[in-house]
């Protein structure tokens, strides 16, 4: 299993170039990962903490924990890599870490170097990033480490009978911070007993949205205290139910903000056209009174969390097939939450779905009836949202947990 997952990565290596030349996201991949020595070369002789996240979700679970060590340590240097460009394109110019980069293809060449160039204090990795050569290079280093909001299932390579290599790989965590007992249990059958359930951190981080400033005057102009909608993170699928609903179904006394995923212009385009109510976007606002308009097309990044404030109702995008966006976010300002069919592998989600905060949807029928619903009945719309501010309220301590033990170990 060893020599094959190297033959892996080996091949992996020798291939992403020649893809990258088809696809923008796959060079930002590789070229990306060029840049990952020389800029880590800023931290020679520094003492680091080290923090590893997949993609931009991951990195909201490290966030918390990243800015309590730079109120509480300030003399470590902070480094975050990304394995996926979706994460590092969008976070590459975080002001709370020194250092921003990709991860290394994990060779075992790589990983002996990238351990050896760094002064590591300790190493974070995020709820499920495994890469065994780095991990076994962090191992024969000594190098303290642990897995935070961790989330471990039975199909994993760890518990089957010929997951040794991999299985192995995890001796090099000192601790693992996992999000539910499952995960513990599933830790403990192979012999691995340094578990906490902590939680998962971005309870934390998102019950933090509710202190800032979160009003924006364009999006007041444009509700204009009616009843709205708020589309976050929306995929073509997504689009379609809420397109088909505004076209066919909502009445003149709601309105609707889209927040898609992908906000290149010909996507944006194909969207503005499909609705037949007055449009706007965003990159088109200046001088119009946004009053008049029933839906606004956000063709930009970074602002969606401030729009989810002002919000009756969100509908997050990615359930119905491309994987499940954030659902904490608009859930902590106390509204439903509405999202498509293909939720089990979010563990928040799940629980929403069962206590009643979350309304799953898997076809045009549903999701029409669902909004309806939710707009005339108000105490139904209310207690909804109180379930989801509840649950973001029993659900925070992690950050606490977990600062705690470094605490006592760095």
């Amino acid at each position: 299993m060893k020599f094959l997952y190297n033959f892996t990565v080996f091949l992996v290596s020798l291939l992403l170039p020649i893809v990258s030349i088809f696809n923008k996201k796959i060079k930002l991949f590789v070229e990306g990962r060029k840049e990952t020595f020389s800029k880590i070369e800023a931290l020679k002789n520094e003492k680091v903490i080290w923090f590893h996240a997949a993609s931009l979700g991951e990195f909201e679970q490290a966030r918390p924990i990243i800015e309590e060590l730079r109120k509480k340590a300030k003399k470590y240097k902070i480094l975050v890599t990304f394995f996926s460009p979706s994460g590092y394109e969008i976070r590459k110019n975080y002001n709370l870490a020194d250092v921003v980069c990709y991860l290394p293809i994990d060779s075992k060449s790589n990983a002996r170097k990238f351990v050896k160039e760094l002064n590591l204090e300790l190493v974070v990795f995020v709820k499920y990033e495994f890469w065994p050569n780095l991990l076994n290079e962090l191992k024969n280093k000594k190098v303290h480490t642990i897995l935070v909001s961790g989330i471990l299932r039975e199909k994993q390579l760890f518990f089957k009978s010929y997951g040794g290599f991999m299985r192995k790989s995890l001796e090099a965590f000192h601790h693992f911070f996992v999000q539910d007992v499952n995960s513990e249990k599933l830790l403990n059958s192979i012999n691995f007993k340094n578990v906490t359930v902590a939680g998962d951190t971005r309870f934390d981080r998102v019950s933090k949205i509710l202190e800032q400033d979160n009003s924006l005057d364009f999006i007041n102009q444009f509700k204009n205290d009616t009843y709205t909608i708020v589309a976050g993170s929306t995929w073509k699928e997504d689009e379609e139910l809420l397109v088909n609903y505004i076209n066919n179904s909502a009445s003149g006394d709601e309105k609707f903000i889209f927040a898609p995923h992908n906000i290149k212009s010909d996507a944006i385009l194909e969207l503005q056209k499909s609705i037949n109510k007055k449009t706007v976007l965003f990159s088109e606002k200046e001088g119009e009174s946004l009053k008049q308009y029933q839906v606004f097309i956000i063709d930009t990044i970074g602002i969606l969390t401030k729009i989810y404030a002002v919000a009756n109702v969100a509908y997050v995008g990615g359930g119905l097939k491309t994987g499940l966006h954030n659902i904490l976010e608009p859930a902590t300002f106390g509204i439903p939450v509405v999202i498509g069919n293909k939720y089990q592998k979010f563990k928040e989600a799940t629980d929403l779905v069962k206590i009643g905060g979350c309304i799953s949807v898997k076809n045009q029928e549903e999701f029409t009836s669902t909004l309806i619903n939710l707009k005339e009945d108000i105490s139904f719309r209310n207690l909804t949202g109180i379930i989801n501010k509840k649950y973001i309220k029993d659900n925070l301590g992690a950050t606490k947990l977990i600062m705690n033990y470094i605490k006592n170990n760095i």
